[in-house]
């Protein structure tokens, strides 16, 4: 019998263990492999932490319209990239679902709480649903879905004592992955929140890919670009609008769409060809990192426009749900280790949390007939019979009556990308580096962005242990010499104090990193010249002043 150290990480099973960085891949960039035992069971368990409010994303409002299609991409032909029917002619409209959320608090948290927000669409298609599930920030924390349960945790109260004050168990979490620097320098500048969910852009974050009817693929990333424009808040002004209410970003939409003020976002698309792109100093699946848009520009294909809010609150927004994994023809997955991940755990999630037939709410259910061999379960109220089917075959194949496969579109292509030649392996991808373009994000921000952000940093870090506020300092110094200084001097972290630090054992520097802790402090700012960043757009500050307090005195006659 092998002997345990007390404190070694194993599962349910008494399993040492040995990567929890990590998920199994075809390579260290390839494909998942269903057999991730360790992966499985922990996010199958976190799936299944809470009821009957969502993990995460418990806080949201919903709201319908439609998506109408350019069927064009810039000023191509969108066939020449994909065959997705939504896209494919000028004017098509498609009915839709967007729920706007925050992630960490709970169903009846604040709204301006600093968070990243949810921005998931679902597209009731001529071909079925397609869920395209992201956030209003663009980039993400973690690159490998095996790290999620972790992340969440370290945002959610002491388990023991169930203090709310997260700030140095999410420093703590963040000090250990380098990966976070790029998100952190956004969701602690303004842009962490919305000054309401009409004035914010969404991401699909994750890379997939498009398909045409040749078969070719190419990666892509979605952006929604709001026609109302962007607008954020301090954290002065969120608290001053949290004084008076917690719901303010629910009753903005509500309130504009009752108005007939429709909110309207066009969504753009980056392009990239279907492969590693060794030249790029960053891979292209990395959730953590955005694509130069000098260099893949987003082109608009199509818009969105909300005009009808929910009938009913708890049937369209508390049992709406959406998966990653759910896509049409014409559209496919990347092997983006995040999203893989996602794929599973987003539609485990909504059987656990709504039931094994959620799928049959009429929030949920495509507008297209739908015929399965599925049956029962909690809550089934229908059969998904085909017309004319044989209701006493629920198997595949039959030749007495039962469902048949779908005959295969022209030009369909059963292989789909670049030819995959590794090992099974458990290994981060070999183009971290995490601090460049957190640096040039924030080199970028505009000069009121960035003292909200070293503020909104100082107050944080102000509450963790020392040992947190050392590499933490360090970090930013990798990041920019200005940022670890000026958070550095807030909390009483001197460049000395860290210089010695050296980078954390689990990272791998690149050349350009090395020389960077060599000279830690004295690097010098970033070039961002002829640089063109996803989400620097600009931002409006909305200035929202303290509601007088009434006198209790006179409240109490």
């Amino acid at each position: 019998m092998t002997n345990v150290p007390e404190q070694t990480l194993t599962t349910r099973q008494g399993h040492p263990v040995h990567d929890n960085q990590n998920t199994r891949t075809v390579g260290s960039r390839g494909p998942a492999t269903l057999e991730n035992y360790a992966f499985l069971e922990k996010m199958s368990h976190f799936d299944r932490e809470r009821i009957p409010e969502r993990v995460v994303h418990a806080r949201g409002t919903t709201a319908f319209g439609y998506f109408e299609a350019y069927g064009q991409y810039g000023d191509e032909p969108i066939a020449k990239y994909t065959r997705a029917k939504l896209f494919q002619e000028p004017g098509k409209r498609t009915d839709v679902a967007l729920r706007f959320s925050t992630v960490a608090g709970g169903r009846d948290s604040s709204e301006v709480a600093r968070d990243p927000r949810g921005f998931a669409v679902k597209f009731y298609t001529e071909d079925g649903n397609w869920d395209l599930v992201g956030n209003n920030l663009g980039v993400f924390f973690i690159r490998d879905a095996i790290k999620f349960p972790d992340f969440i945790h370290s945002q959610k109260p002491d388990p023991v004592n169930f203090e709310a004050g997260v700030a140095n168990r999410a420093f703590d979490f963040w000090s250990q992955s380098p990966e976070a620097m790029h998100m952190i320098t956004i969701l602690f500048s303004p842009r962490g929140i919305p000054a309401d969910y009409r004035h914010q852009q969404g991401f699909g974050v994750n890379t997939y890919k498009w398909v045409n009817a040749a078969g070719e693929s190419v990666l892509v990333k979605y952006h929604w670009i709001p026609k109302q424009g962007v607008k954020s808040l301090t954290s002065a002004d969120a608290a001053n609008i949290q004084a008076q209410t917690l719901g303010s970003h629910t009753k903005d939409l509500y309130d504009a769409i009752e108005a007939g003020d429709y909110p309207e976002w066009e969504l753009q698309v980056q392009v990239m060809e279907d492969h590693d792109h060794p030249e790029l100093d960053f891979d292209p699946l990395d959730d953590t990192k955005v694509w130069p848009e000098e260099l893949f520009p987003p082109k608009p294909v199509g818009r969105m426009v909300l005009n009808r809010n929910p009938q009913n609150f708890f049937a369209e927004n508390e049992q709406i749900a959406f998966g990653t994994g759910v896509l049409v023809d014409g559209l496919e997955f990347s092997d983006d280790k995040m999203l893989v991940g996602r794929t599973f755990s987003y539609s485990d999630t909504q059987r656990y949390r709504v039931g094994p037939n959620y799928l049959q709410l009429p929030v949920n259910a495509p507008k297209t007939p739908v015929a399965t061999n599925q049956r029962d379960g909690q809550m089934a109220y229908a059969v998904d019979h085909a017309p004319g089917q044989n209701p006493h075959v629920n198997y595949e194949p039959s030749i007495i009556g039962g469902v048949q496969e779908a005959p295969k579109p022209e030009g369909y292509q059963p292989e789909v990308g670049p030819q995959i030649n590794a090992r099974l392996t458990r290994a981060r991808i070999e183009r971290t580096n995490d601090y460049k373009q957190a640096g040039e994000r924030f080199q970028l921000q505009e000069d009121w962005e960035k003292e909200e952000l070293i503020a909104n940093l100082v107050d944080a870090l102000s509450q963790c242990d020392r040992p947190i506020q050392e590499r933490m300092v360090w970090h930013f110094y990798m990041v920019e010499d200005e940022m670890g200084r000026r958070v550095g001097d807030g909390i009483g972290v001197s460049l000395e104090d860290v210089k010695d630090l050296g980078p954390l054992p689990t990272q791998r520097l690149t050349e350009e990193e090395q020389q960077r802790v060599a000279n830690l402090g004295n690097n010098g700012p970033r070039s961002v010249e002829g640089l063109t960043m996803t989400h620097c757009v600009p931002n409006e500050h909305v200035s929202v002043e303290r509601e007088p307090q009434e006198n209790p005195a006179m409240m109490a006659n």
